[in-house]
C-alpha cells in the first residue's frame, strides 16, 4: 500500500515538475524586446525616480496633440487601429505605463490612478508638450480622468473608453481567470514566474465581443511584454481599488469637452458606468457601441477613431 502511494506521489511530482518547466517563463531582457518591438516612431525619455518611459510619436508636431493611455496589461500597441485614421489630423503620442510595454520602472513600484496621472504630468513637462486631448481605455481611462482632476492645465479634452472609476452595480457576468487568481497571494506569486499566455488568451477573449479578433500574435506580444524584467512583479501587486474613486463630487469640476465611449457587451466594466461619468461631468457626450466589449479601439478601430476625430474637431 505504502509502496503504491509512493509511486503515485512520485508520478505526481514528476507531472508537476514537467508542468512547471513547461509554464515557467524567465524574464526577457529589455534589449531583446526593444530590438523586436521598436520602430522609427519609438522614443524613450528618462524621468525622475528611475523611470525610462517608452512612447510612440506619430504625425506632424504642428497638429493638435492627442495622448493615448492603454489599459492594464496592455501597451502602446492597443492603439494601432486608431493611428492610421487619426495621424493626418493629429499629432499622436501613445505611451507605455510602468510595468507595461517597454517602459522601465524602479523595483517596488505600485500602480495607481493618482500615481500614473502624476507620471503623465511629469512626462508632459519633460517633453514640454502643449495642451493636449487625452484618451484612455480601462485603467488608462481611470488615469485620464485622474489627470483631468489633478492636472487640468495639461489637457483640453477628455476621452474615456470603457474607463475604470465607478464600481459595478452587480458582479461581472464573466471574470477572466487571471483576475480571479490575482485575488490570492499564492496566485500572484505563481503568476510572477510563469509564461501567462494561456491566461492572457482567455482574458482577452473575455474582454471582446468577437473572440476571433484575439490572434496568437496579439497574445504573444502581451506575454512577451509582461516578461520584461520587473513587469510581472508590478502587475501582480496591483490593487484594483487604486483606480476607483470616481464620484460626482470628484468629477464635477472637470470643465473639459468630454467624450465617453463604451461597449454594450463589456463584461468587466458595465455600460452603466458610462452614464455615471456623463452625469458627473458637465456636458459630457456618450456613445454606446452594440456588439462591442471592453476594447473598442481594437474591436471597431475605424468607427471609434472616426467618432473621436469628429468630437475633437467639433470641440476645437
Amino acid at each position: 500500500m505504502f509502496k503504491l502511494l509512493g509511486i503515485i506521489l512520485g508520478l505526481l511530482i514528476v507531472v508537476l515538475a514537467a508542468a512547471w518547466l513547461k509554464l515557467r517563463g524567465p524574464d526577457i531582457p529589455y534589449e531583446t524586446l526593444e530590438k523586436k518591438y521598436t520602430d522609427s516612431a519609438s522614443r524613450f525619455v528618462d524621468l525622475n525616480g528611475g523611470f525610462r518611459v517608452h512612447y510612440q510619436d506619430v504625425g506632424n508636431s504642428t497638429l493638435p496633440l492627442l495622448v493615448l493611455l492603454h489599459g492594464f496589461g496592455d501597451s502602446y500597441t492597443s492603439w494601432e487601429g486608431w493611428v492610421p485614421s487619426l495621424k493626418e489630423k493629429f499629432h499622436i503620442i501613445s505611451l507605455d505605463f510602468p510595468g507595461h510595454g517597454l517602459t522601465r520602472a524602479p523595483e517596488g513600484y505600485q500602480l495607481s490612478g493618482d500615481g500614473l496621472a502624476d507620471l503623465v504630468d511629469a512626462f508632459a513637462a519633460q517633453l514640454e508638450l502643449p495642451k493636449f486631448a487625452v484618451a484612455g481605455n480601462s485603467m488608462g481611462g481611470g488615469v485620464a480622468w485622474h489627470l483631468a482632476v489633478r492636472h487640468p492645465r495639461r489637457i483640453n479634452a477628455l476621452i474615456l473608453v470603457d474607463a475604470a472609476g465607478f464600481p459595478n452595480e452587480k458582479p461581472p457576468g464573466e471574470i477572466p481567470l487571471a483576475f480571479k487568481i490575482l485575488r490570492y497571494r499564492i496566485g500572484r506569486a505563481i503568476l510572477r514566474n510563469i509564461d501567462n499566455r494561456p491566461l492572457i488568451d482567455e482574458g482577452l477573449k473575455t474582454d471582446v465581443y468577437d473572440k476571433t479578433l484575439i490572434t496568437p500574435a496579439i497574445v504573444d506580444r502581451w506575454a512577451e511584454f509582461q516578461r520584461a524584467p520587473g513587469h510581472r512583479a508590478i502587475l501582480m501587486s496591483v490593487d484594483p481599488s487604486a483606480f476607483g474613486g470616481a464620484s460626482a463630487a470628484v468629477l464635477h469640476n472637470v470643465n473639459l469637452p468630454t467624450l465617453i465611449l463604451h461597449g454594450e457587451s463589456d463584461v468587466l466594466i458595465e455600460p452603466a458606468s458610462a452614464g455615471k461619468f456623463a452625469a458627473a461631468i458637465p456636458g459630457a457626450k456618450v456613445l454606446i457601441y452594440q456588439h462591442v466589449g471592453h476594447l473598442p479601439q481594437i474591436e471597431i478601430p475605424q468607427r471609434s477613431a472616426t467618432d473621436v476625430a469628429e468630437f475633437l474637431e467639433a470641440a476645437r
